[in-house]
């Protein structure tokens, strides 16, 4: 077979010139498409404008122990105004698009200004004309149109003025959001909720906000805006998740009582600085917690965690630990005597004095005695006879109670708890005498109630705890259970002996201003000199801590409290002080606290009918249903409706709302009348509190959407 390279080089040139026509095929158009269809090709292009946006979630709410909100995040907004906002790609229409926008905000101008005015007072009609044109004028794609941050509803408001009320890229109208971090109860545990930063981006700063901060802030999402023709569509790629809800283990009213009282005190004596924590004994859930500094204004504001962080000598508090170390060893009863002379003993060349040393002091008392008048001598004197040849024994008996220990708080900024030890540089022949009465260790407020508490507890010691479960949608995803330091501080035999020690303590002692006539009180009294470093505790002036720490009611504990008041001077008084302050704290929980069965006391010759609003008659139902009052109905279906009392039974009229016409709100609470009027398209002004007494429309008048009517509540 023979080859003829003739044909093959034809086929060859041929497919050549093929190639190099195509090439230039592809060049000619793509000059074509670059320069003579580029606007063209730019409008199809424009048609799928592809902007990834990031979602942000919601922030979680914390809630207080009983679902009242304490921390949430509340939308605010910026208004703006593009004025350029035509999006024709086809520059003729886009003049004329753009002409029409400028007509319809110049004929619209005196109403957009009047109703602006009419939700911003502060500033007049003239500026926002003025303001608004000078936005124009500059051709702006984001003029600010109030200078400030506005609230939601203040955004709708705004929503519904003429050009406004169009879509962004109609009328140019858009806002930026920003969460809010809003607290309904104020200052009300303001330290241990936390802070966020004012970037709220950057998230919290403090307290529980910051502890679970994680959770609270939820996952960004992503969205894209698609432009499909002329139109744009909002497509969600990934689905921004909100954070969780938390719920503390504070209760707003024990908060509220705690915050009053200790506040009060810190006024009177003009302290430094004051704590009051509030603990339910069983499971270690924080209450209430205070943190009060004297600011400069010599007003008092939550400013540091001082509950928590705070590492000062306890003073006094810290003698029930001492004899519960001795009680265990063996080596005193509540009975042991002890000489305390006239109140100045020398322990190892320095002198230890009682508070009523001035008075002759106390002679022979009994180990109760000396911790119901809260005797150093007494105390240092027993510690010291025992332990002095083997303080390393003494120092093992607090730490067999978990003094020593960190809690590993669910919050930040907790101080570690120091005890001396006898192997250390500093500890001296008198150390371990001072030691006893509360000198020469550091523990935080906190750690010396967790201590008080496991006392109450039976010996078992729990984890304080602030933060009981998180929440989402409504639904529990996680439970923070009651966890267990120790489960035994001190055998039965020790617990029994310093229980009932401590309940004489207020009842006999110096604690009598903790106490409580309608039920026992359980504690001890504190009175320490505060330390200034090198200083010492003499240079300049005293300051002095006072506390108090305790539970109640002694036979069947619930809740431990310790209060702790820093102050500057004499006179200075555990009992007077920081005692008064429980004693008022332990009362008012106490009878808020209280469960009475009501159905006690109802006659059972009568039966309780009571007086019912009008309103939705199916949640009337179930309510009454829950409370097993009789109920007589004209009628089965829901319905708006109104009660009549009856000797026997509650009688329920249905009240027919009639579209179109207003109805009768008479009778009707707030929330009910508010409701049924704006889904009828009406403005709802208030004035009073209570149940509608007077409607300024009559029922049965024609509704006019947007119009106003007033409720006199009362």
């Amino acid at each position: 077979m023979t080859i003829n390279k003739k044909n093959i080089v034809n086929r060859y040139f041929f497919i050549v010139v093929i190639m190099l026509l195509l090439g230039v095929f592809v060049i000619v158009k793509a000059a074509v498409i670059m320069y003579a269809e580029r606007e063209y090709w730019q409008a199809v292009a424009d048609r799928f404008v592809r902007e990834n946006v990031t979602i942000h979630p919601n922030r979680g709410n914390i809630l207080s122990s009983d679902g009242k909100l304490m921390a949430s995040s509340l939308p605010e907004y910026r208004i703006y105004l593009d004025f350029m906002s035509g999006e024709r790609t086809d520059e003729e229409r886009r003049r004329k698009d753009q002409a029409r926008r400028d007509k319809a905000l110049t004929d619209s101008i005196d109403s957009i200004c009047i109703g602006l005015n009419r939700i911003f007072p502060d500033k007049s009609v003239a500026y926002f004309k003025r303001h608004l044109r000078q936005g124009r004028k500059k051709k702006s794609r984001h003029w600010l149109i109030y200078p400030k941050r506005i609230s939601y509803i203040q955004y709708k408001e705004a929503k519904r003025l003429p050009v406004f009320r169009q879509s962004t890229y109609s009328g140019g109208f858009h806002a930026q959001i920003y969460n809010q971090r809003k607290k309904p109860f104020g200052s009300l545990a303001s330290q241990t909720l936390g802070r966020l930063y004012a970037d709220t981006a950057k998230g919290a700063r403090s307290g529980i906000e910051l502890a679970f901060d994680s959770v609270l802030r939820g996952r960004n999402g992503i969205t894209h805006r698609q432009k499909v023709m002329d139109h744009y569509l909002n497509i969600v790629d990934i689905p921004a998740q909100d954070g969780c809800d938390v719920v503390s283990t504070i209760d707003v009213g024990m908060q509220d009582i705690c915050e009053k009282a200790l506040r009060d005190e810190l006024e009177r004596i003009n302290a430094m600085v004051g704590v009051a924590v509030l603990m339910e004994v069983k499971t270690g859930e924080v209450k209430a917690i205070v943190n009060l500094t004297k600011a400069s204004d010599g007003k008092y504001y939550e400013m540091n965690s001082n509950a928590i962080s705070d590492l000062l000598e306890p003073g006094s508090t810290f003698k029930t630990a001492s004899i519960m170390v001795a009680l265990e060893d063996g080596k005193i009863t509540p009975h042991t005597m002890v000489d305390t002379g006239n109140g100045i003993m020398n322990m190892h060349g320095s002198k230890m004095r009682d508070h009523n040393w001035h008075r002759g002091g106390y002679g022979k008392i009994d180990v109760t005695r000396i911790l119901e008048v809260s005797s150093n001598i007494g105390v240092s004197y027993l510690i010291d006879k025992y332990y002095h040849d083997d303080p390393q024994k003494f120092v093992d008996g607090l730490k067999r109670m978990s003094l020593d220990q960190p809690l590993h708080l669910q919050i930040q900024g907790e101080g570690k708890p120091y005890l001396k030890g006898p192997d250390e540089r500093y500890f001296a022949k008198t150390t371990l005498p001072w030691m006893s009465i509360g000198y020469e260790s550091q523990l935080p407020p906190i750690n010396i109630l967790t201590f008080y508490n496991a006392i109450a507890n039976d010996g078992k010691m729990v984890r304080p705890k602030f933060v009981k479960a998180l929440l989402r949608e409504g639904e529990v995803v996680k439970e923070y259970p009651t966890e267990v330091i120790n489960p035994k501080i001190c055998s039965d035999s020790t617990l029994s002996k310093i229980r009932v020690i401590l309940r004489s303590v207020v009842k006999n002692g110096l604690a009598k201003p903790a106490g409580n006539p309608e039920f026992s009180v359980s504690g001890k009294t504190g009175t320490a000199q505060i330390s200034k470093g090198k200083e010492g505790y003499k240079s300049g002036r005293v300051n002095y801590l006072v506390s108090f720490c305790g539970y109640f009611p002694s036979e069947a504990p619930k809740y431990s409290c310790i209060v702790s008041i820093q102050k500057p001077g004499l006179p200075a008084s555990g009992g007077l002080m920081a005692g008064s302050v429980f004693g008022k704290i332990a009362r008012q929980v106490y009878a808020q606290d209280l469960r009475f069965d009501l159905t006690a006391a109802i006659d059972s010759t009568s039966c309780p009918i009571p007086d019912v609003k009008a309103g939705e008659l199916e949640d009337t139902r179930r309510v009454l249903a829950d409370l097993d009052i009789p109920v007589k109905a004209e009628s089965a279906t829901d319905a708006w409706g109104v009660q009549q009392h009856d000797t026997t039974a509650v009688v329920m009229h249905e009240r027919e709302a009639k579209a179109g016409l207003m109805p009768n709100v008479v009778g009707m609470g707030a929330k009910d009348a508010v409701y049924l009027l704006e889904n009828a398209g009406l403005k709802v002004h208030l004035s009073g509190i209570g149940r509608v007494r007077r409607q300024s429309l009559p029922a049965g008048s024609r509704i006019v959407k947007g119009r106003t009517v007033a409720l006199t509540l009362k």
